[in-house]
C-alpha cells in the first residue's frame, strides 16, 4: 500500500467507509485525547487525518485552538470538511504532509496523527520537514500499529483466504512499517525530534455492532483492508467460502453485542529538538 492507493481507491473506500473506521479506532482516539490532557497548545496539525475524527475532536474541546488537517486523498479530505463544516477553528487541506507548506502565521505547537504516519516514502525526510514547521518546543504525539504477528485484526483474517498475503517488506510504507520501535525512534531522533517515548497500547478493533454485528464484521473486511482487495480477485465460490469463513471468526469474536478483535499499536511522543 503506497500514496497512490490512498489518492484513488483505498481513499475512497475508508471515505466512505468512515464511521466504520472511526469506530473500529475508538479505544486508539480515547488514548491520544487522553493523553493531550494538560498541554498547553493554540495551532494543531493532524498528519494523514483522513476523515477528519482526531482533528475534529481536538477541535471541539479546544475551541480556541486552530486545528489543520492534512491528508492525501480527496475523497478522505472532502469527507472531513463535510463533517467540519459548522467548526470554524477546524480547516482540512489536501496535501502530503511530507511537502505541506504551512499558511502565514501557522507553526503548530502540537503535531498529532492516528494511524496516518507509517506511508512516508522517506520518513526521516518527513519528521524533519514536519519539525521545521513546528513550533519551538511543539509536541508530536502519534499512534502506529506494532508487527502483524501481535495484530490478530490482521493475521486471523489473512489465514483464512485461500492463498496467503505476500509479505511486505518491512519498512515498506504501509500499516507495519512502524513496527519497530528501534527504527522509530532512530527515525525521529535523526530527524530534529528528542525526548522520545514508544509506549505499547493494546486495543480492541471494533468491526461489528448493530443489530446483526456478525453480518456487520462480514461487512467490514468485504469492504475495508488487504483481505477486501484479495476478496476481490477470487472467484465468486471462493469469495462464498472465504466470507463464510470470515463469519465464523466474527461469531467467535462476539462478545456483549460487539465483534472486536485484538489490535496491538504504539503510542509515540516526542518534542521538537
Amino acid at each position: 500500500m503506497d500514496k497512490s492507493d490512498w489518492q484513488g481507491g483505498q481513499g475512497q473506500t475508508w471515505a466512505a467507509e468512515w464511521r466504520r473506521t472511526d469506530r473500529s479506532f475508538t479505544a486508539v482516539t480515547e488514548k491520544l485525547l487522553q493523553r493531550l490532557r494538560g498541554l498547553a497548545f493554540a495551532q494543531v496539525l493532524d498528519i494523514g487525518c483522513g476523515a477528519g475524527e482526531l482533528a475534529l475532536a481536538v477541535a471541539r474541546a479546544r475551541a480556541p485552538a486552530r486545528v489543520i488537517g492534512v491528508d492525501i486523498s480527496p475523497h478522505l479530505v472532502a469527507t472531513a470538511r463535510d463533517r467540519g463544516a459548522n467548526l470554524a477553528n477546524a480547516a482540512f487541506e489536501l496535501a502530503d504532509a511530507a511537502q505541506w507548506e504551512a499558511p502565514q502565521g501557522f507553526a503548530p505547537q502540537l503535531l498529532i496523527s492516528r494511524h496516518g504516519v507509517m506511508f512516508f516514502e522517506d520518513p526521516v525526510a518527513a519528521f524533519g520537514h514536519l519539525a521545521a514547521l513546528a513550533d519551538s518546543g511543539a509536541h508530536l504525539l502519534f499512534s502506529c500499529f506494532r508487527s502483524p504477528a501481535e495484530n490478530p485484526f490482521f493475521t486471523d483474517v489473512a489465514r483464512l483466504l485461500p492463498q496467503p498475503l505476500p509479505p511486505a517488506p518491512p519498512e515498506a510504507p504501509g500499516p507495519f512499517a512502524f513496527a519497530d520501535r528501534a527504527r522509530v525512534a532512530s527515525i525521529l531522533q535523526g530527524s530534529g525530534w528528542e525526548a522520545v517515548a514508544i509506549d505499547p497500547f493494546d486495543f480492541p478493533m471494533i468491526v461489528g455492532a448493530g443489530d446483526d454485528p456478525v453480518s456487520d464484521a462480514v461487512d467490514y473486511f468485504a469492504s475495508i483492508g488487504p483481505a477486501a482487495k484479495a476478496a476481490q480477485a477470487m472467484t465468486d465460490e471462493e469469495r462464498a467460502a472465504f466470507f463464510e469463513r470470515v463469519g465464523q471468526l466474527a461469531r467467535a469474536n462476539l462478545a456483549d453485542g460487539l465483534v472486536a478483535m485484538p489490535a496491538a499499536g504504539w503510542i509515540v511522543s516526542a518534542r521538537k529538538a
